[in-house]
Protein backbone atom coordinates (compact mmCIF):
# COMPACT_ATOMS: atom_id res chain seq x y z
CA UNK A 1 0.00 0.00 0.00
CA UNK A 2 2.54 2.59 1.05
CA UNK A 3 4.36 1.52 -2.45
CA UNK A 4 1.65 2.36 -4.54
CA UNK A 5 1.23 5.45 -2.67
CA UNK A 6 4.61 6.84 -3.38
CA UNK A 7 4.30 5.23 -6.86
CA UNK A 8 0.94 7.63 -7.19
CA UNK A 9 2.59 10.75 -5.43
CA UNK A 10 5.22 10.37 -7.82
CA UNK A 11 3.13 10.18 -10.76
CA UNK A 12 0.77 13.25 -9.67
CA UNK A 13 4.16 14.97 -9.35
CA UNK A 14 5.72 14.24 -12.40
CA UNK A 15 2.73 14.79 -14.22
CA UNK A 16 2.55 18.32 -12.40
CA UNK A 17 5.93 19.07 -13.78
CA UNK A 18 5.05 17.99 -17.30
CA UNK A 19 1.54 20.32 -17.78
CA UNK A 20 3.69 22.90 -15.69
CA UNK A 21 1.78 26.54 -14.23
CA UNK A 22 -0.04 28.81 -16.05
CA UNK A 23 -0.94 32.40 -15.32
CA UNK A 24 -3.62 34.25 -16.58
CA UNK A 25 -4.34 38.27 -18.05
CA UNK A 26 -6.83 39.69 -19.63
CA UNK A 27 -5.30 39.08 -22.70
CA UNK A 28 -2.96 36.24 -22.22
CA UNK A 29 -2.65 32.43 -20.77
CA UNK A 30 1.01 31.74 -20.25
CA UNK A 31 1.46 28.40 -19.27
CA UNK A 32 5.64 27.02 -18.42
CA UNK A 33 6.99 24.89 -15.97
CA UNK A 34 7.77 27.51 -13.15
CA UNK A 35 4.80 29.07 -12.21
CA UNK A 36 6.14 32.18 -11.14
CA UNK A 37 8.12 32.36 -14.73
CA UNK A 38 4.32 31.80 -15.40
CA UNK A 39 3.39 34.90 -14.22
CA UNK A 40 6.23 37.10 -15.25
CA UNK A 41 6.00 36.37 -18.51
CA UNK A 42 2.15 37.08 -18.62
CA UNK A 43 2.68 39.85 -16.87
CA UNK A 44 5.23 41.26 -18.96
CA UNK A 45 3.44 40.06 -22.54
CA UNK A 46 0.37 42.28 -21.24
CA UNK A 47 2.61 45.53 -21.18
CA UNK A 48 4.48 44.94 -24.06
CA UNK A 49 1.01 45.07 -25.87
CA UNK A 50 -0.18 48.08 -24.37
CA UNK A 51 3.18 49.87 -24.52
CA UNK A 52 3.64 48.72 -27.99
CA UNK A 53 0.73 49.12 -29.30
CA UNK A 54 1.02 52.73 -28.52
CA UNK A 55 4.49 53.41 -29.97
CA UNK A 56 3.10 52.13 -33.15
CA UNK A 57 -0.69 53.38 -33.38
CA UNK A 58 -1.24 55.86 -30.91
CA UNK A 59 -3.52 54.13 -29.11
CA UNK A 60 -3.53 51.00 -26.29
CA UNK A 61 -5.84 47.74 -28.40
CA UNK A 62 -9.07 47.10 -26.61
CA UNK A 63 -8.52 43.33 -25.28
CA UNK A 64 -9.49 40.58 -27.45
CA UNK A 65 -12.37 38.30 -27.18
CA UNK A 66 -10.58 35.81 -26.32
CA UNK A 67 -6.83 35.40 -24.50
CA UNK A 68 -3.70 34.43 -26.25
CA UNK A 69 -2.69 31.04 -24.72
CA UNK A 70 1.47 31.13 -24.49
CA UNK A 71 3.25 28.23 -23.95
CA UNK A 72 7.05 28.61 -23.14
CA UNK A 73 9.75 26.19 -23.11
CA UNK A 74 12.69 28.14 -21.06
CA UNK A 75 16.21 26.62 -20.94
CA UNK A 76 19.60 28.45 -21.02
CA UNK A 77 20.67 26.41 -24.01
CA UNK A 78 17.40 26.99 -25.88
CA UNK A 79 17.66 28.62 -29.52
CA UNK A 80 15.15 31.57 -29.15
CA UNK A 81 11.92 31.40 -31.54
CA UNK A 82 8.45 30.45 -31.41
CA UNK A 83 5.34 30.45 -33.27
CA UNK A 84 2.15 32.77 -33.44
CA UNK A 85 -1.13 31.52 -34.92
CA UNK A 86 -3.82 33.45 -35.49
CA UNK A 87 -7.24 34.12 -37.72
CA UNK A 88 -7.51 36.65 -39.86
CA UNK A 89 -12.22 37.00 -40.98
CA UNK A 90 -14.41 39.15 -42.15
CA UNK A 91 -12.16 42.24 -41.16
CA UNK A 92 -11.68 40.47 -37.14
CA UNK A 93 -8.77 38.70 -35.86
CA UNK A 94 -8.96 35.79 -33.38
CA UNK A 95 -7.81 32.38 -32.97
CA UNK A 96 -4.50 33.78 -31.05
CA UNK A 97 -1.80 30.88 -29.83
CA UNK A 98 1.63 31.61 -29.58
CA UNK A 99 3.98 28.81 -28.35
CA UNK A 100 7.83 30.28 -27.87
CA UNK A 101 11.32 29.37 -26.54
CA UNK A 102 14.47 30.93 -25.37
CA UNK A 103 16.18 31.75 -22.47
CA UNK A 104 14.55 33.76 -19.55
CA UNK A 105 15.89 36.71 -20.57
CA UNK A 106 15.71 36.13 -24.52
CA UNK A 107 12.05 35.49 -24.21
CA UNK A 108 11.22 38.67 -22.37
CA UNK A 109 13.75 41.21 -24.47
CA UNK A 110 13.08 39.68 -27.83
CA UNK A 111 10.93 36.89 -28.24
CA UNK A 112 8.05 38.33 -26.78
CA UNK A 113 7.82 41.71 -28.35
CA UNK A 114 8.69 40.20 -32.06
CA UNK A 115 5.79 38.55 -31.27
CA UNK A 116 3.28 40.60 -29.66
CA UNK A 117 4.52 43.24 -32.83
CA UNK A 118 3.47 40.94 -35.25
CA UNK A 119 -0.16 40.23 -33.34
CA UNK A 120 -0.65 44.27 -32.88
CA UNK A 121 0.04 44.11 -36.35
CA UNK A 122 -2.38 42.07 -37.26
CA UNK A 123 -4.72 43.69 -34.80
CA UNK A 124 -4.68 47.30 -36.44
CA UNK A 125 -4.74 46.08 -39.99
CA UNK A 126 -7.02 43.62 -40.10
CA UNK A 127 -5.05 41.74 -42.71
CA UNK A 128 -1.50 40.07 -43.47
CA UNK A 129 1.15 43.15 -44.00
CA UNK A 130 3.95 42.64 -47.10
CA UNK A 131 6.49 40.53 -45.75
CA UNK A 132 9.37 43.23 -45.27
CA UNK A 133 7.05 45.43 -43.38
CA UNK A 134 6.07 43.37 -40.96
CA UNK A 135 9.30 41.58 -40.26
CA UNK A 136 11.29 44.82 -40.32
CA UNK A 137 8.69 45.92 -37.75
CA UNK A 138 8.79 43.39 -35.45
CA UNK A 139 12.60 42.87 -35.41
CA UNK A 140 12.64 46.73 -34.84
CA UNK A 141 11.62 45.89 -31.36
CA UNK A 142 14.16 42.76 -30.44
CA UNK A 143 16.80 43.44 -27.90
CA UNK A 144 20.19 45.36 -29.65
CA UNK A 145 22.07 41.91 -29.14
CA UNK A 146 19.62 40.84 -31.66
CA UNK A 147 19.30 43.34 -34.00
CA UNK A 148 23.43 43.52 -34.19
CA UNK A 149 23.28 40.34 -35.69
CA UNK A 150 20.73 41.12 -38.67
CA UNK A 151 23.28 43.94 -39.43
CA UNK A 152 26.14 41.31 -39.59
CA UNK A 153 24.19 39.36 -41.74
CA UNK A 154 22.69 41.99 -44.25
CA UNK A 155 26.45 43.05 -45.17
CA UNK A 156 27.24 39.31 -46.00
CA UNK A 157 24.54 38.96 -48.10
CA UNK A 158 25.06 42.13 -50.02
CA UNK A 159 28.55 41.61 -50.21
CA UNK A 160 28.20 38.37 -52.11
CA UNK A 161 25.10 38.90 -54.55
CA UNK A 162 21.92 38.13 -52.26
CA UNK A 163 20.35 41.15 -51.67
CA UNK A 164 16.91 41.78 -52.83
CA UNK A 165 16.29 45.02 -55.30
CA UNK A 166 13.38 46.85 -53.66
CA UNK A 167 11.27 46.76 -56.58
CA UNK A 168 11.20 42.79 -55.80
CA UNK A 169 11.02 43.10 -52.28
CA UNK A 170 8.05 45.55 -51.88
CA UNK A 171 6.30 43.67 -54.50
CA UNK A 172 6.72 40.30 -52.30
CA UNK A 173 3.49 38.63 -50.51
CA UNK A 174 5.36 35.29 -50.07
CA UNK A 175 8.77 34.07 -49.00
CA UNK A 176 11.41 33.55 -51.95
CA UNK A 177 13.91 30.28 -51.67
CA UNK A 178 16.41 32.43 -50.02
CA UNK A 179 14.83 34.25 -47.51
CA UNK A 180 17.15 35.17 -44.93
CA UNK A 181 18.22 38.28 -46.82
CA UNK A 182 15.37 39.34 -46.33
CA UNK A 183 14.89 39.35 -43.37
CA UNK A 184 18.15 40.78 -42.85
CA UNK A 185 17.19 43.98 -45.21
CA UNK A 186 13.48 43.68 -43.86
CA UNK A 187 15.47 44.58 -40.31
CA UNK A 188 17.53 47.32 -41.85
CA UNK A 189 15.15 49.46 -44.19
CA UNK A 190 12.14 49.56 -41.22
CA UNK A 191 15.02 50.96 -38.77
CA UNK A 192 16.37 53.03 -41.65
CA UNK A 193 12.73 54.51 -41.87
CA UNK A 194 11.73 54.53 -38.66
CA UNK A 195 14.79 56.45 -37.55
CA UNK A 196 14.07 59.33 -39.67
CA UNK A 197 9.87 59.21 -38.38
CA UNK A 198 9.64 57.27 -36.06
CA UNK A 199 7.04 54.14 -35.24
CA UNK A 200 3.88 55.81 -36.12
CA UNK A 201 5.31 57.49 -39.50
CA UNK A 202 5.81 53.81 -40.41
CA UNK A 203 2.79 52.20 -39.76
CA UNK A 204 1.38 55.12 -41.38
CA UNK A 205 3.46 54.70 -44.73
CA UNK A 206 1.85 50.79 -44.34
CA UNK A 207 -1.70 51.96 -43.91
CA UNK A 208 -1.32 54.35 -46.81
CA UNK A 209 0.75 51.57 -49.22
CA UNK A 210 -1.80 48.92 -48.52
CA UNK A 211 -4.46 50.86 -49.19
CA UNK A 212 -3.18 52.20 -52.77
CA UNK A 213 -0.95 49.51 -53.69
CA UNK A 214 1.28 52.13 -54.95
CA UNK A 215 4.60 52.00 -52.46
CA UNK A 216 6.70 54.52 -54.12
CA UNK A 217 4.40 56.75 -53.62
CA UNK A 218 3.72 55.84 -49.71
CA UNK A 219 7.25 56.11 -49.55
CA UNK A 220 7.92 60.16 -51.40
CA UNK A 221 4.67 61.22 -49.48
CA UNK A 222 5.82 60.24 -45.92
CA UNK A 223 9.65 60.41 -46.24
CA UNK A 224 10.19 62.86 -48.65
CA UNK A 225 12.05 60.49 -50.85
CA UNK A 226 11.01 60.46 -54.65
CA UNK A 227 10.89 57.03 -55.61
CA UNK A 228 11.79 53.31 -54.86
CA UNK A 229 14.90 53.71 -56.76
CA UNK A 230 15.90 56.75 -54.41
CA UNK A 231 15.09 54.63 -51.42
CA UNK A 232 17.42 51.80 -52.35
CA UNK A 233 20.03 54.28 -53.67
CA UNK A 234 20.54 56.38 -50.25
CA UNK A 235 19.66 52.98 -47.42
CA UNK A 236 22.85 51.37 -49.32
CA UNK A 237 25.21 54.47 -48.59
CA UNK A 238 23.70 54.21 -45.20
CA UNK A 239 24.60 50.83 -44.98
CA UNK A 240 28.11 51.50 -46.48
CA UNK A 241 28.32 53.98 -43.89
CA UNK A 242 27.90 51.40 -41.38
CA UNK A 243 24.71 52.21 -40.30
CA UNK A 244 25.40 55.12 -37.97
CA UNK A 245 22.24 56.85 -35.78
CA UNK A 246 19.37 59.03 -38.42
CA UNK A 247 18.04 62.51 -36.88
CA UNK A 248 15.10 63.63 -38.63
CA UNK A 249 17.24 66.90 -39.86
CA UNK A 250 20.19 64.32 -41.81
CA UNK A 251 17.56 62.15 -43.00
CA UNK A 252 19.55 61.42 -46.14
CA UNK A 253 23.16 59.46 -46.44
CA UNK A 254 25.21 60.92 -48.69
CA UNK A 255 25.78 58.63 -51.46
CA UNK A 256 28.85 58.92 -52.61
CA UNK A 257 30.81 58.22 -48.73
CA UNK A 258 31.52 54.19 -48.74
CA UNK A 259 34.40 52.70 -46.67
CA UNK A 260 37.26 50.99 -48.36
CA UNK A 261 36.72 47.43 -50.69
CA UNK A 262 36.47 44.22 -48.35
CA UNK A 263 39.12 41.32 -49.98
CA UNK A 264 37.63 38.71 -51.59
CA UNK A 265 39.20 36.00 -48.94
CA UNK A 266 37.41 38.00 -46.06
CA UNK A 267 34.14 37.09 -46.90
CA UNK A 268 32.14 34.91 -44.86
CA UNK A 269 30.50 31.48 -45.76
CA UNK A 270 26.87 31.37 -45.95
CA UNK A 271 25.21 30.58 -43.17
CA UNK A 272 23.17 27.25 -42.58
CA UNK A 273 19.46 27.70 -42.52
CA UNK A 274 17.89 26.80 -39.80
CA UNK A 275 14.55 27.79 -39.90
CA UNK A 276 10.91 26.95 -39.54
CA UNK A 277 8.00 27.30 -41.91
CA UNK A 278 4.98 26.24 -42.03
CA UNK A 279 2.26 26.77 -44.60
CA UNK A 280 -1.68 26.71 -43.01
CA UNK A 281 -4.07 27.37 -45.92
CA UNK A 282 -8.23 26.65 -45.10
CA UNK A 283 -9.23 27.40 -48.42
CA UNK A 284 -7.20 26.22 -51.25
CA UNK A 285 -8.29 29.32 -53.27
CA UNK A 286 -5.72 31.30 -51.14
CA UNK A 287 -2.17 31.01 -50.40
CA UNK A 288 -1.33 32.04 -47.27
CA UNK A 289 2.34 31.63 -45.55
CA UNK A 290 4.93 31.37 -42.77
CA UNK A 291 6.30 33.85 -41.15
CA UNK A 292 10.35 33.12 -41.15
CA UNK A 293 13.01 34.11 -38.42
CA UNK A 294 16.84 34.17 -39.75
CA UNK A 295 19.79 32.65 -37.49
CA UNK A 296 23.04 34.01 -36.51
CA UNK A 297 25.80 31.04 -35.38
CA UNK A 298 27.63 32.15 -32.61
CA UNK A 299 31.23 33.66 -33.51
CA UNK A 300 29.79 34.66 -36.87
CA UNK A 301 31.34 38.05 -37.19
CA UNK A 302 31.18 40.55 -40.38
CA UNK A 303 33.39 42.83 -41.70
CA UNK A 304 32.71 46.43 -42.30
CA UNK A 305 31.24 46.08 -46.19
CA UNK A 306 33.06 47.31 -48.65
CA UNK A 307 32.37 50.01 -51.45
CA UNK A 308 32.96 48.24 -54.16
CA UNK A 309 30.94 44.95 -53.84
CA UNK A 310 27.86 47.58 -52.02
CA UNK A 311 28.12 49.43 -55.47
CA UNK A 312 28.48 46.58 -57.55
CA UNK A 313 24.67 45.27 -56.28
CA UNK A 314 23.22 48.60 -56.10
CA UNK A 315 23.95 48.83 -59.84
CA UNK A 316 23.01 45.51 -60.85
CA UNK A 317 19.48 45.43 -58.97
CA UNK A 318 18.42 48.99 -59.28
CA UNK A 319 15.01 49.46 -59.18
CA UNK A 320 12.74 50.77 -61.39
CA UNK A 321 11.45 54.86 -61.12
CA UNK A 322 8.16 53.76 -60.29
CA UNK A 323 6.75 50.84 -58.58
CA UNK A 324 3.14 49.45 -57.94
CA UNK A 325 2.74 46.25 -55.83
CA UNK A 326 0.22 44.00 -54.22
CA UNK A 327 -0.18 42.66 -51.03
CA UNK A 328 -2.58 40.21 -50.20
CA UNK A 329 -5.99 41.40 -49.99
CA UNK A 330 -7.01 43.49 -46.79
CA UNK A 331 -10.18 41.21 -47.13
CA UNK A 332 -8.71 38.18 -47.53
CA UNK A 333 -10.16 35.59 -44.67
CA UNK A 334 -7.94 33.06 -44.00
CA UNK A 335 -5.33 31.97 -41.79
CA UNK A 336 -1.62 33.36 -41.20
CA UNK A 337 0.75 31.28 -39.54
CA UNK A 338 3.64 33.39 -38.02
CA UNK A 339 6.64 30.66 -37.21
CA UNK A 340 10.56 32.15 -36.81
CA UNK A 341 13.78 30.04 -34.94
CA UNK A 342 17.17 31.23 -34.03
CA UNK A 343 19.67 29.38 -32.28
Amino acid sequence: MDARIIRAAVGAALLVVLLGASYRTPNFVVQTADPRLAEVFAKTAEKLRHDLAIEWTGEAMPNWSQPCVVTVHVGPQLGAGGATTFMFDRGEVYGWRMNIQGSVERVIDSVLPHEITHMIFASHFRAPLPRWADEGGATNVEHESERAKHRKMLVQFLQTGRGIAFNQMFAMTEYPPDVMPLYAQAHSLADFLIQQGGRRRYVAMLEDGMKTGHWAAAIERHYGIQDLGTLQTTWVAWVARGCPAISPSNATPEAGHTPSVLAASQRLPRPEPNLIWRVVDTNRQTKTAGQLYPIQRPGQVSPEPGAAALAAWAAESQPLRTQATRPQPIEQPKQIILEWSRR
